[in-house]
């Protein structure tokens, strides 16, 4: 019997009711699918009775990926790689619809990977349905004004329409984990912001650097007191970097970009 790893975060899906329900949370018939982290392969077992065209399976645990191998033989393809190495886009021409059970030491690694790594016009897939540890889940779908909300729920609404399906008790798992986790459903937007990202993520880590301190201190750091800024996106000083919406760090990435210029 194969036994988890803690240094690659593993915690393999055993629920069956859970399975069967993010199975179904989309007609795959015919699609183009990669799951991530398979594990032992019970989700996989599921996703190949609802025959999709092709099942692309990315697992680095070398015993797990050779019993994949065994159980499931020429009904996939399995990568033995690192998903944060991965290129998804040299898997198909078609977008491809992706399910993961992601380890949860890399999870926010692999899915800021994912939103860097497209625009509009090049997309590689239609849906990303993914587990998360339940406390990163909250951060991802955070709203301006709560605590939960910062850099990662920025950065994930940027370019993804993001809707929580369900939370998932340890029990479901094993081994246990310590906490429970969420499944979340990901759909890719087709106008966002053209932002360098790594100018978003020198805007949110600037501000939220100082979360309980007044925007002074940041704004002043970045744009040196700037009044027209301030005026043409109607920012209060003294507010928090929790209480401006996704928008206006999206807007604030622009005007330093065009400062940059």
């Amino acid at each position: 019997m194969i036994k988890a790893k803690k240094s690659l975060g593993q915690n393999f899906l055993i629920d069956k009711n859970i399975i069967e329900k993010i199975a179904n949370i989309i007609d795959i018939q015919d699609r183009i699918i990669l799951e991530v982290g398979p594990g032992t392969g019970n989700l996989t077992s599921s996703i190949l009775k609802k025959n999709p065209k092709k099942i692309f399976v990315v697992e680095k645990d070398n015993e797990l990926a050779l019993q994949l191998n065994n159980n499931f033989k020429e009904n996939i393809t399995i990568f033995n790689k690192d998903i944060l190495k991965f290129d998804e886009k040299s898997l198909s021409e078609e977008k491809i619809i992706v399910f993961g059970n992601l380890p949860y030491n890399i999870s926010t690694e692999i899915l800021i990977k994912w939103i860097v790594g497209f625009d509009s016009y090049n997309c590689w897939f239609d849906y990303l349905i993914l587990m998360f540890q339940k406390e990163v889940a909250d951060r991802i779908i955070a709203k301006y004004n709560s605590s939960n909300y910062g850099r990662l729920s920025i950065m994930s609404n940027w370019k993804l329409k993001i809707e929580k399906i369900c939370d998932i008790k340890p029990g479901s798992f094993f081994p246990k984990p310590k906490v429970d986790s969420s499944l979340l459903f990901f759909t890719p937007k087709s106008k966002f912001h053209k932002l360098n990202s790594n100018n978003l993520e020198l805007i949110t880590r600037t501000f939220f650097n100082h979360r309980r301190k007044m925007l002074k201190k940041p704004y002043n750091q970045i744009f040196n007191g700037n009044q027209n800024i301030l005026k043409k996106l109607k920012i209060n000083l003294n507010l928090r970097p929790q209480n401006l919406d996704y928008e206006t760090y999206y807007q604030l990435t622009k005007e330093y970009e065009n400062l940059m210029c």
